[in-house]
Order: C-alpha cells, then structure tokens, then sequence
C-alpha cells in the first residue's frame, strides 16, 4: 500500500498555528510585563519616600541643632552633635544610594514595560484579527523594545515582585469590562 507523503496540514492551518503560537507568546509577553511593571511602580513608590526621609530629616536635624545658638545648656552638647551629625550624614547617605537617579530610572522602566504591556495585549488581541505575516511584524517590533526595555532595567528586589503577586492575584489589574465580556 502507498504511503501518502503530503503533509497533513494545509498551509493554511500551518499559517494558523503560527499565529496563534504569536497570539499566546503576546499574551505570555503581557503578562510578564504586567508583573514587571507592578514590581517597578511597588519600588519606585518606596523610593520616593526613602527620598523624602533623606531630605526632611536633615532639615529638620539641622535646624534643632542650630538652636544651640538660642539654647546654651552644655547639657544639649551630645544632642546638637548627634543631630548635627545626621543632618551632615544623610545627604551624603542618599547620594551614595543614587537615589535621585534610581527614581528616574525606576520611573522611566515602569513606563516602559506597562506601555509594552498595552502593546502585547494589543498585538494579541486586534493584531490577531490581521494577516500572520502583518502579526509577526508587530510582534518583532514589540520585542525588540522589549529587549532595549530589558537591558535599562533596574534589578528589581524580590520584595517588590512578591508585592506585585500579591496584588495582581488580588485582582487589582482586572479590569471591569473584561470581567463584563467573560461569559
């Protein structure tokens, strides 16, 4: 008996699986983005107050410590010094931490990866209602910022990724009209 050599599926259906294979990495993608961002806004908001402390606290430190002026209690000595000593210390401390240029970085990355997450969702959503060869140029496309996003990322510290599970578990990110358009 013949053994039939042509292959089973048409072009067509190659053509299909392709996208589809493209439409689950968007997906995959978007995901992966949707937990890297959140991880990056968790941190950059514990910067921000990590950067307040570093500017209020010596102000505040040094202006008791100035009222050695008013105050002439030897007794107070040890006070003014140690609030001296702060007032001194901190600056120092938080440009030593980089945390001005942290901030912007930490911004500039969260940005990045939720505008990516729009993208991907996107991309398998409405680019998977247009031609495949149309689908994989979108998709390289997003890759290739994925890869520029990837490479000015800060490392993240794991607290920030375990916060970001938890509120996307949470359901913190679903949003409303999806929920409505689920059966």
């Amino acid at each position: 008996m013949a053994e039939n050599l042509w292959p089973r599926h048409s072009e067509v259906d190659l053509m299909d699986s392709r996208a589809q294979e493209i439409i689950d990495e968007c997906k995959r993608q978007e995901e992966s983005c949707l937990y890297t961002s959140t991880a990056l806004f968790s941190w950059q908001k514990e910067t921000r107050k990590l950067r307040i402390v570093f500017i209020v606290v010596p102000i505040i430190c040094g202006s008791f410590a100035s009222a050695r002026i008013l105050v002439r209690d030897p007794s107070y000595d040890w006070a003014v010094a140690i609030l001296s000593l702060i007032a001194g210390l901190f600056p120092a401390i938080f440009k030593a931490l980089d945390l001005d240029v942290s901030l912007a970085t930490i911004a500039d990355s969260a940005n990045r990866f939720k505008t990516l997450q729009d993208g991907f969702r996107q991309a398998s959503r409405i680019g998977a209602t247009s031609k495949t060869e149309d689908l994989e140029e979108q998709f390289t496309s997003l890759m290739k910022r994925m890869d520029d996003a990837r490479s000015a990322n800060p490392t993240i510290p794991d607290r920030h990724f375990t916060a970001a599970q938890k509120k996307i578990k949470g359901g913190d990110y679903d949003f409303d009209s999806v929920k409505k358009a689920s059966p």
